[in-house]
């Protein structure tokens, strides 16, 4: 019976368990930078799929607020001159969504409901939750306003109204400090109430 030979290495000597661990680690070696790529690209194609989730939710939330927005604006804005008209206004036709351009100044803005006769103008900001940053913005807005009026011959007085269908206290007493009227809803109609002191003008 012949006894079973190893085959030796080309240079004719046996292999060490030095050169077997090395052969061993560099095979293992390579199957980890095989794993790790297939990982990346992986991760990458979730990341691209959790991606287009966000977008696709936001444009839904974008969605869904704009009609609510719509909502706010539409219970209000029938009767709303003649609620104004209580506090010594004499409003004569309310504008939903008019829009200011004037791209030589760069001024560009939008306005929810927009109240209007020959001497006043009041600028109305109509959202179904109220915030403190958005009634910021509203500043912001007639600043534009004002800007915008003395840039046309526009000499009339801007006044600012917020409403709500979500508002707390802070963000109420906040628009009020402000200069702001504030609309309120209670059930199918809403109230007004006056500024903390005189009404801002712009």
């Amino acid at each position: 019976m012949q006894a079973t030979q190893t085959a030796n290495p080309p240079d004719g000597n046996p292999p060490t368990f030095e050169s077997v661990w090395m052969q061993e680690f560099r095979e293992g070696m390579k199957e980890l930078r095989e794993s790790q790529k297939e990982y990346a690209l992986h991760l990458k194609e979730t990341e691209r799929i959790l991606k287009e989730q966000a977008e696709d939710n936001n444009k839904r939330i974008g969605s869904l607020t704009n009609l609510f927005g719509d909502v706010t604006e539409a219970m209000i804005a029938p009767k709303i001159c003649d609620k104004f008209n209580e506090f010594g206004f004499n409003f004569l036709r309310a504008n939903a969504n008019p829009r200011f351009n004037d791209r030589v100044n760069a001024i560009s803005f939008e306005i929810d409901i927009m109240l209007e006769n020959s001497d006043k103008a009041m600028l109305i900001e109509a959202k179904t939750k109220l915030t403190i940053e958005r009634v910021d913005k509203h500043i912001e807005r007639l600043e534009k306003m004002h800007k915008y009026a003395d840039l046309h011959g526009d000499k009339r007085i801007f006044l600012g109204a917020v409403a709500g269908i979500v508002v707390t206290d802070e963000v109420k007493d906040y628009a009020l400090s402000k200069g702001f009227y504030f609309i309120e809803y209670a059930g199918d109609n809403f109230f007004i109430t006056s500024p903390s002191g005189k009404p801002k003008e712009w």
